[in-house]
């Protein structure tokens, strides 16, 4: 059998910790390392994980909104084959971690991402053959809840429950975060440079988490922050992990164009569906918001693209905190 570290990045989530670390004691196969990384400013984490015996402790000064960065600090020096990523807010099912690591029999995978359940009714058939793919226009598809019943290829996996082979990340360059605020599509920054390296990456739906969604450290979930972000952070996925000149960043900011272009309009279109003069300004003034955050946010992708900054570059050359 193979072995495993799980890392477990958090930042202000003592009691989500504690919850993780109990499941995570409770795997049918054990990881041989259990590594919490915390970007949290008080001590309460700590105290948690100090419950655990075995359990390693491992800071990351540069706070929130650094979720890749606390992935790289666990995982730099890795010499088991896995390094298994969980959320906090991530509870491992008790054959979670067996099953990630029986997905790796062939030796052309190079990363695994398992189910992540969130309690919705139905959510094991929506997308079930849409699951986690990079579509020609440079958008991508989730559908992690889904369950096909079987193991597929996937273009990319979800960071809440992610794994990737030591070998392959070492040859990829290891982690990077080119993605604050909301950390979004850090978790596909990882996969897609795998795929590229010429690795398969597979969805193995029996390898369960459960997904309770804590606290964000700033705003809610999908608010116009979280938005803004996903806006930003895309553009900034598909220029470092494929370049200014592969199509699918053409082809996205085309696309995004004409999706900005009906969400501002959408407020009008969806007129007559409103009751009321107020519900209809409402709409109209929403339709606009949120197309000025997609706008904002990807010119602001675009901008950050010209000198992306990496902030897990630091881990790898023995200067972080």
């Amino acid at each position: 059998m193979r072995d495993a570290v799980v890392v477990v990045a958090t930042f202000r989530r003592p009691e989500h910790v504690r919850a993780c670390l109990q499941h995570l004691a409770a795997q049918t196969v054990p990881a041989k390392r259990i590594v919490v990384v915390d970007a949290s400013p008080d001590t309460l984490t700590a105290d948690v994980v100090a419950d655990f015996p075995g359990v390693e402790y491992r800071r990351n000064d540069l706070g929130a909104g650094t979720l890749a960065a606390s992935r790289a600090i666990g995982a730099v020096d890795a010499t088991e084959e896995v390094v298994a990523f969980i959320d906090d807010d991530a509870y491992a099912e008790p054959q979670w971690l067996e099953r990630l690591l029986a997905a790796y029999e062939p030796s052309d995978v190079g990363a695994v991402g398992g189910r992540a359940r969130n309690g919705r009714e139905g959510e094991e058939h929506d997308g079930v053959d849409r699951i986690g793919r990079f579509l020609p226009d440079g958008r991508l598809t989730g559908n992690f809840a889904a369950d096909p019943g079987r193991t597929v290829d996937v273009d990319h996996m979800l960071g809440a429950n992610m794994s990737v082979r030591t070998r392959a990340l070492h040859e990829i360059g290891g982690i990077h975060d080119y993605y604050p605020g909301t950390c979004l599509r850090e978790d596909s920054d990882l996969a897609l440079r795998v795929r590229r390296a010429g690795y398969r990456i597979v969805y193995a739906p029996d390898a369960v988490v459960l997904h309770v969604a804590g606290d964000y450290a700033k705003g809610r979930r999908f608010d116009l922050r979280y938005r803004f972000y996903g806006a930003r952070n895309h553009v900034m996925l598909l220029r470092t992990t494929l370049g200014w000149t592969d199509p699918h960043l053409s082809r996205y900011l085309l696309s995004n164009g004409a999706r900005i272009a009906a969400e501002a309009v959408s407020g009008v279109t969806g007129w007559r569906s409103k009751q009321g003069v107020r519900a209809r300004l409402r709409g109209v003034a929403g339709g606009l918001t949120r197309a000025a955050t997609d706008l904002v946010g990807t010119a602001s992708g675009l901008l950050a693209a010209l000198r992306p900054n990496d902030r897990a570059r630091a881990v790898y050359t023995g200067d972080h905190p």
